[in-house]
């Protein structure tokens, strides 16, 4: 069994697609813990109706957050950690110790970095003018947004998307491509 922890800081659509997989039988895992900044995060919700363990962080203060993580993930057994929506730069002792992905809604290197998550993203791409944007999964390392690369998947960008619209093609199109990528890693295709 391949054990995952996810850290979201939202509504937890993207943990839902990976418990749907779960269930599905479309992924070979277990989701140990989900881990959240925020105390109405709803998908702390999707966790606790799931039967999934969940665990809110305390200390805002960055190097106190990852000693605070260290020692409560030193408690599961983790393969991977799947950052699905989660807002806040992870620290140096989890990224030495765990394998880490991040989830991003626009074609890295475009639209990313500190500030540049979610509406703020497909905003600036509709204000651009860009033709396609999309979804990057990556590894994470001490930048935001800079880790390696490990997929990306292109949706068009046409005249009539709104922010809206467009966060709801990139979201659908993120999705199946986190599966995709958490079964890579699963059959050990993805080397971390």
């Amino acid at each position: 069994m391949y054990h995952l922890v996810v850290f979201a800081s939202g509504n937890g659509s993207t943990l839902q697609a990976i418990i749907d997989s779960i269930t599905k039988h479309e992924l070979e895992a277990k989701i140990e813990l989900v881990i959240s900044d925020n105390p109405n995060a709803y998908a702390l919700e999707r966790a606790k109706t799931n039967h999934i363990e969940t665990y809110l962080i305390k200390n805002k203060d960055f190097t106190k957050r990852d000693i605070e993580l260290s020692n409560v993930l030193s408690r599961y057994t983790i393969d991977l950690i799947v950052l699905a929506g989660y807002l806040k730069m992870i620290g140096p002792n989890l990224i030495e110790k765990y394998t880490i992905i991040n989830t991003h809604p626009s074609l890295l290197p475009k639209y990313g970095g500190k500030g540049m998550h979610g509406m703020h993203v497909h905003e600036a791409v509709i204000q651009a003018q860009e033709k396609y944007s999309g979804a990057t999964i990556h590894f994470v390392n001490q930048e935001y947004d800079k880790g390696t690369i490990i997929s990306q998947t292109k949706v068009e960008v046409t005249p009539y998307d709104t922010a809206e619209s467009l966060s709801n093609k990139v979201q659908a199109a993120e999705k199946l491509q986190l599966i995709e990528v958490l079964n890579r890693f699963i059959h050990h295709e993805i080397k971390s």
